[in-house]
C-alpha cells in the first residue's frame, strides 16, 4: 500500500514541475486524492458494496470536482493534472502512465450498452477540455489535443485532434511519457498556406507573362501554339 502511495505521488512530482514536495502533492492536489479516492471505491466496488462505492465517489467529487466512477479501471501511474470538470464513466479503462488534463471526459454516447465508455492504452495524453466517447479504443501514446472530440479508434503513437477527432500525425515516435500537449498541427492553417503558396506562384507567373509574352519557358501549357511556332523557327 505504502509503495503504491510512493509511486503515485512521484508521479506526480515527475509530471507537474509546480510541485515542490511530497507533502504539498498528498495534501494540496485533487487529481492525486481523486485517484486515491477511486482506488478505494473501486475495490469496494468489486465486492458488490456498490452504494458505500458510490459514496466515496460522492464524497471525492465533491472535495476535488473530479467524478471517476467506481466501476472504472485506473492502471499505474495515471495523472490528473487541475483536474477540475474531469469525468471518467463506469465501463472506463485507463492504461499505466496516462496524464488527462482538466475538462477531459472520458465518457458515452447515450446509445451504448454494456461496454459503454472508451479503453486507452499506455502513455496516453489526453488534452484539455476534450471528449472521449463510446467503446472506442485508444492506442498506447497516444496524442489527444485540447478540445478534441473523439469518436472512433486511433492506432498507437497518433495525434488527434479537432472536432470531430482525425488523425493529424502519425505513428510517430514518441517518449513513453509525452506532455508536450501544445505541439499540435493544424491541418487547416496548413490547407490555408498551401493555398496561399499556390495563389503566389500563378500570380508571379502571370506577372511574367505579362512583362514578357511568349515567355515559353515560363507557360504551363505543353499544347501552345506559340511554344510549337518558336520551336519550328529555331
Amino acid at each position: 500500500m505504502f509503495d503504491q502511495l510512493r509511486q503515485e505521488i512521484d508521479t506526480v512530482l515527475a509530471r507537474d514541475p509546480a510541485a515542490h514536495s511530497r507533502w504539498e502533492v498528498f495534501f494540496c492536489y485533487p487529481g492525486f486524492k481523486a485517484v486515491r479516492s477511486h482506488r478505494r471505491a473501486h475495490k469496494a466496488y468489486l465486492k458488490g458494496h456498490y452504494f458505500l462505492a458510490r459514496l466515496i465517489n460522492y464524497y471525492s467529487y465533491r472535495r476535488t470536482g473530479i467524478d471517476i466512477h467506481p466501476g472504472a479501471t485506473l492502471g499505474k501511474g495515471v495523472f490528473i493534472d487541475h483536474g477540475t470538470g474531469v469525468v471518467i464513466g463506469e465501463t472506463a479503462e485507463v492504461g499505466d502512465d496516462v496524464t488527462i488534463y482538466q475538462g477531459a471526459t472520458l465518457g458515452g454516447t447515450g446509445k451504448d450498452t454494456g461496454k459503454r465508455h472508451p479503453t486507452l492504452g499506455n502513455g496516453v495524453t489526453v488534452g484539455a477540455g476534450s471528449k472521449v466517447l463510446g467503446p472506442i479504443v485508444i492506442g498506447n501514446h497516444v496524442k489527444i489535443g485540447a478540445g478534441a472530440i473523439v469518436l472512433k479508434d486511433v492506432p498507437d503513437r497518433c495525434t488527434v485532434v479537432g472536432n470531430a477527432g482525425r488523425i493529424v500525425r502519425g505513428p510517430v515516435l514518441r517518449p513513453d511519457i509525452d506532455l508536450n500537449h501544445g505541439d499540435l498541427p493544424d491541418p487547416m492553417l496548413e490547407k490555408v498556406e498551401a493555398i496561399e503558396d499556390k495563389l503566389e506562384q500563378l500570380e508571379q507567373m502571370e506577372m511574367e507573362n505579362e512583362a514578357s509574352p511568349h515567355n515559353c519557358a515560363a507557360c504551363p501549357r505543353a499544347d501552345c501554339p506559340d511554344r510549337k511556332e518558336k520551336a519550328e523557327g529555331t
